[in-house]
Order: structure tokens, then C-alpha cells, then sequence
């Protein structure tokens, strides 16, 4: 069975990296979120060495089914982070969904 993975792109101004580092990052609330699913399996968080304040976040999944429970299981608790989350990046686009080969 293959991994299901999720990219976003982010761009995040000066002022914000430290506290966008913080949420996104490795012990940050997006990850401490999707620990509440047993299908997660992890998160990177990648800072674009030539392109200024340009993150990527890469989550892995065990599978696509995982990844849509863990979204109607704590949707509310998303939304809610989602919201906190808001102005931390200036811009941000879901770069879609693989599967791993």
C-alpha cells in the first residue's frame, strides 16, 4: 500500500519565520494536531535556500483513507488552528497530493 502526501507552499515575511517555524514545524501545533490520527506518519517543514521566506510543508499519511478520517474526525480542530494560523504566512497554495511510489 502506498503513503499518501500532502505539499503546501508558503510564503512567510521576515517577521513572521520564527513564529511560522514554530506552529509548522517538527513540535508545533499543525503536527501536534495530526498526531491525534493513527494514520499519520509525519511531517517535514523545508525553508527554500535561494528563494527568500519560501516554506514547504510535506505531511505523509499511511494512506488517502487515513488522511480523509483524520479530516472529518477533527475538522472543527483544524478549522480552529487553521484560523490561529492566519497571517503567520502571507501567501499560501496547496501544491496537491501524491501517492508514494
Amino acid at each position: 500500500m502506498a503513503g499518501y502526501v500532502y505539499i503546501w507552499e508558503f510564503q512567510v515575511a521576515a517577521a513572521q519565520r520564527a513564529a511560522f517555524e514554530r506552529a509548522y514545524g517538527a513540535d508545533g501545533d499543525w503536527v501536534a494536531l495530526f498526531r491525534r490520527s493513527e494514520g499519520y506518519l509525519g511531517t517535514s517543514l523545508l525553508r527554500d535556500r535561494g528563494v527568500e521566506g519560501r516554506y514547504l510543508t510535506v505531511d505523509r499519511w499511511r494512506d488517502e483513507a487515513a488522511y480523509r478520517a483524520f479530516r472529518a474526525d477533527f475538522e472543527t480542530d483544524y478549522r480552529r488552528l487553521d484560523a490561529a494560523c492566519e497571517g503567520l504566512a502571507a501567501a499560501e497554495r496547496s501544491l496537491g497530493d501524491y501517492a508514494e511510489a
